[in-house]
């Protein structure tokens, strides 16, 4: 039997919120799943949290409420924070995505985390 993990989108409002309620769906209470996009798309990729085959489901219920509150506001503070920590070099490019995100502009948040999933575990992801 395919094992379903889910999301309570619901519980999403920050990227922060993402990291614990997905690492809680699938790993358990403080169960871990990444904390920033690279390392999450490190545990989709398997090896790194997700479970040993690729026979599984993430249904995120109610992504309408997470898509609002990871929109542009959560993307601007994403983005404010990547810019005060990144390498001097990769400043411009983040200026430039934090500059469109101010504007609504660009991908926010929510486009990130998708895209991980399509790149990384295509057909994992079911929208609810």
């Amino acid at each position: 039997m395919t094992p379903i993990y889910v999301l309570d989108g619901t519980q999403i409002r920050t990227l922060e919120d993402f990291w614990r309620v997905i690492g809680e769906a699938i790993n358990g209470p403080g169960g871990y799943f990444g904390r920033n996009l690279d390392a999450f798309a490190d545990c989709l990729s398997g090896g790194f949290g997700a479970p040993d085959d690729d026979d599984y489901v993430v249904e995120w219920r109610d992504h309408q409420v997470s898509r609002e509150h990871l929109g542009y506001p959560e993307t601007v503070r994403q983005l404010e924070i990547r810019l005060s920590r990144c390498h001097p070099t990769n400043r411009p490019s983040v200026s430039v995505d934090l500059a469109a995100a101010r504007q609504e502009r660009g991908t926010t948040v929510f486009d990130w985390l998708i895209k991980i999933f399509e790149d990384r575990a295509p057909g994992v992801l079911r929208l609810g």
